[in-house]
């Protein structure tokens, strides 16, 4: 669900703007703050682009069937 790689570039990058003084006194920082992260994003509820782009399509898709269906009812109503 989440890349690995992306949440390893974020926790690189916040240890990064962490001040020289303070980043030697946390030893370990970027594992922690990666750790923090995943268990923090993990609680979130995301889905991938990927996914919602799929979701997305089926959605349109189903919109266009429900129309269909709906024309076909209201024409074998008038025709009764």
């Amino acid at each position: 669900m989440l890349n690995p790689k992306k949440l390893e570039e974020l926790a690189k990058q916040i240890t990064e703007a962490v001040p020289p003084g303070v980043k030697t006194m946390a030893e370990g920082a970027e594992s922690k703050v990666k750790q923090v992260l995943q268990t923090q994003l993990s609680r979130l509820d995301f889905v991938s682009r990927e996914e919602f782009d799929i979701q997305s399509q089926v959605l349109i898709r189903t919109r266009k069937k429900l129309e269909a269906l709906e024309a076909r009812i209201t024409a074998l109503e008038k025709s009764e």
